[in-house]
């Protein structure tokens, strides 16, 4: 084998596991790995030593589970935020904006929070001022708990044993059995709400957006302060958001 096809080779290998552990439903061992490429034992052990000492990809919480790494999702923002991609991407979330007045956001889950990616905000003089970016917790807002209620239950599980249930405010579930009852509503409506846990006087909506195969990728949420809408009132926009959200698939 020449120098050239080897290089090769070892980057389409390398390429192959990457883009396992990034679109895996749920973090994957090496021994998953193991099973589902043609790659000898040996190679895939050291090319994601390789991997994860250039933070492409990380391990779970158990030490044993891959996850894409920092670098691997600062790469992956950077292609969204492409300004040809993200085009398609503001107009449906201005669409659903203008329909409800309300300011619209997306998250994406990044490690053990809740990442604001991109967000078309209200012109109302009251509302939350979250800038893209923007970390939240995963128990008490809408698209967090989302997250939550439709990941593995073994995910989940080693997630909510690794979080603090801090109270941000009287309505925040701070019980880990009262956030596992409240979670399977969540995954079988799914469409989760925030009735003012995260912040008192602000409530929220969130539905799911999901990949190719059928893996949730982020969340469309509505927030909207208390003195404007209700959770009840919030919820009429919901298949008006599950549309959208439909839409917004193609553009992720």
């Amino acid at each position: 084998m020449s120098k050239d096809t080897a290089t090769n080779t070892t980057l389409l290998r390398a390429i192959s596991l990457l883009e396992e552990v990034a679109t895996a439903e749920y973090s994957i061992s090496a021994a998953d790995l193991d099973k589902r490429l043609d790659i000898p034992k040996p190679t895939i052990h050291r090319l994601l030593k390789q991997l994860e000492e250039q933070q492409l990809i990380t391990r779970d919480l158990d030490g044993r589970h891959l996850l894409p790494g920092q670098r691997l999702h600062r790469m992956a923002m950077g292609t969204l935020a492409n300004e040809s991609v993200k085009a398609p991407r503001r107009l449906l979330l201005e669409r659903l904006a203008k329909e409800t007045g309300e300011t619209c956001n997306l998250t994406l889950l990044d490690g053990h929070e809740l990442l604001y990616y991109d967000r078309v905000e209200t012109n109302w003089p009251v509302r939350i001022q979250l800038a893209p970016g923007s970390r939240l917790p995963l128990h008490c807002t809408s698209s967090g708990k989302l997250f939550l209620a439709l990941m593995p239950p073994h995910r989940r599980r080693a997630l909510l044993s690794s979080l603090t249930l801090e109270a941000h405010t009287p309505y925040t579930l701070t019980s880990s059995s009262a956030l596992e009852e409240h979670l399977v509503q969540i995954a079988r409506d799914r469409l989760s709400t925030d009735n003012e846990e995260f912040i008192q006087g602000m409530v929220a909506i969130a539905v799911p957006i999901y990949d190719q195969v059928g893996h949730m990728q982020a969340t469309l949420a509505i927030h909207a302060p208390r003195l404007r809408h209700s959770i009840e009132s919030l919820l009429e926009w919901a298949p008006l958001m599950r549309q959208i959200a439909s839409e917004l698939e193609e553009t992720l």
